[in-house]
């Protein structure tokens, strides 16, 4: 079963088109990544699907909620963190917790369970009461992680999460979403990594607003003859726009030699 369909979905602002025209399902329980450029339509994709934005065109349905008309039913169900981290750092860990926990109308039992299970899970003991804004930011992203999932949802949506965090951070990050893959969640994930877009189920490229291929890893790497998935969607972007990507790599190593 797919956790999310989409069809001819589009978005429009006026005469821009942040998003044209994509199709593509989410099956339940994957880990899913959605990559592109900044700027290609990733985030506005999300906010589509997580109610935020109503699409200009086409559908789209999560968990079998029409995100047109059962926007609050979708909220319920999903988690969502997005690039930039959005808690509130003078809360510590745990009064961030609670609120979320409180916007979601958790119970005092329901909340401390799935508090004692995050703080587990992204290994937040001993910070319990440590001010937010003193963290580092890869303990940031993971209470905004925590956070996300305090009301248990079904689908965890992330919009880059891991932008500007060190690579030891988030190599421990993805470990955490593997884990909650495995416990059944679907993850949404938006990137521009291509190392841990390796590390998704499926992946889906987006440029320019349009969908241009979807396939595991492996299935790209190996219908384009690549090395790894940024020698892919370099190939895809040089056929999207009919020039070469290494051309400006040419010219800086030009520029280097001149300076030398």
């Amino acid at each position: 079963m797919n956790a999310i369909e989409i069809k001819g979905l589009t978005k429009k602002f006026g005469d821009f088109t942040a998003v044209e025209n994509i199709t593509f399902n989410v099956p339940k329980g994957k880990i899913y990544g959605f990559l592109g450029p900044n700027g290609s339509g990733k985030s506005t994709t999300i906010r589509m699907l997580c109610g935020v934005l109503p699409p200009t065109e086409g559908t789209a349905y999560v968990l079998g909620h029409d995100v047109r008309k059962e926007r609050g039913k979708i909220k319920s169900k999903i988690g969502y963190m997005s690039q930039k981290f959005s808690l509130y750092e003078d809360l510590t860990v745990d009064e961030n917790l609670n609120f979320y926990a409180g916007i979601y109308g958790l119970s005092k039992k329901e909340r401390d369970e799935r508090k004692k299970y995050i703080i587990s899970m992204a290994g937040l003991e001993g910070r319990e009461k440590n001010i937010t804004g003193n963290l580092s930011g890869g303990w940031k992203q993971r209470l905004a992680l925590g956070c996300a999932l305090i009301h248990n949802p079904e689908i965890l949506v992330l919009d880059e999460p891991t932008a500007g965090v060190d690579p030891v951070s988030r190599r421990i990050f993805w470990e955490m979403i593997y884990t909650l893959a495995s416990e059944g969640i679907t993850v949404l994930v938006t990137t521009h990594y291509m190392d841990e877009a390796e590390s998704c189920d499926i992946v889906a490229f987006i440029f320019n607003s349009k969908l241009i291929t979807i396939g595991t890893p492996k299935e790209l790497i190996e219908r384009e003859g690549a090395n790894n998935l940024e020698d892919v969607f370099i190939k895809y972007v040089e056929k999207t726009t009919n020039e070469k990507v290494e051309n400006s790599f040419d010219i800086l190593r030009k520029m280097i030699r001149k300076e030398e």
